[in-house]
């Protein structure tokens, strides 16, 4: 578009198309990531499902294949760095492309004080939430920029832009992600390779259920998000999709921040 005018080769009706991408979805085997890779089938990308857990993967892939999308089932833990390249490896020999890829597996091996922390459990936070993004990255960017580009969404967490009494591990490691983001967005922007990432709120996902499984913390959650409910899965998968397809394509090293308002809100006084 100039000036406001639409482009003559704009076509609307493409902006959420995704035929012809090659996705991979990591930690995709429940919750947001499962929700992630069920929505970019369905909006046409072929769809690599990875976790540590192979059958899991496997049913997300039967479900997608049910569909009618197209979907292979891609045992990985991110935390290992061979891991992580016989996931691209197995992906380029399948489809030959790489379009998008999105970090959404991550740990919180700890709850508690940041002071507290050991140094394994912190260690292994950094690696698996922020160090191997940046190695999954490095592995998928070049033949990205080769083929004109592609799109990187890390799945960060309001709790990167909030302090918290019990999660300052995570939390610091999920504002690294965004900082992250920002770097590998001005290093690969002009091959046109985006890299965004989205904070979600409080999800209703197994991670998370220490934080709503119980009736008075989900209270007490619910009172402090403007739309009076915590999120599900399905409402990260959509801008999950939006960061990927066209409609996203002007969209880099930003944190969409997708949590029903509980930034900019504390609650009733």
């Amino acid at each position: 578009m100039t000036n406001g005018t639409p482009s003559p080769t704009a076509n609307y009706e493409m902006l959420f198309d995704l035929k012809g991408q090659v996705v991979i979805v990591t930690g995709a085997s429940r919750g947001i990531g499962q929700a992630i890779a069920e929505a970019m089938a369905t909006q046409g990308a072929k769809v690599a499902v990875s976790s540590r857990k192979i059958d899991a993967c496997e049913l997300v892939v039967d479900r997608i294949k049910q569909s009618g999308g197209d979907a292979i089932a891609v045992e990985c833990n991110v935390s290992n760095r061979t891991a992580l390249q016989s996931l691209v490896d197995q992906v380029m020999s399948y489809w030959g492309q790489i379009d998008v890829v999105v970090c959404n597996a991550a740990v919180n091996p700890y709850f508690g004080r940041l002071h507290e922390i050991d140094d394994a459990a912190y260690d292994k936070t950094m690696r698996t939430n922020v160090q191997n993004n940046l190695a999954l990255f490095a592995m998928v960017a070049p033949q990205m920029a080769s083929r004109g580009g592609g799109s990187v969404t890390i799945i960060s967490s309001i709790a990167g832009l909030k302090a918290t009494p019990k999660l300052g591990a995570y939390a610091l490691s999920k504002a690294a992600d965004m900082q992250l983001a920002r770097s590998l967005a001005v290093e690969w922007g002009r091959s046109n390779v985006r890299v965004n990432c989205i904070a979600p709120g409080l999800v209703r996902t197994e991670m998370a259920r220490v934080l709503w499984d119980d009736p008075e913390k989900l209270a007490r959650a619910e009172n402090a998000y403007p739309l009076g409910r915590i999120g599900d899965p399905i409402d990260i998968a959509g801008t999950a999709v939006f960061l990927a397809a066209p409609a996203g394509r002007f969209i880099t090293g930003q944190t969409l921040v997708v949590d029903g308002g509980a930034t900019i809100y504390g609650g009733e006084p």
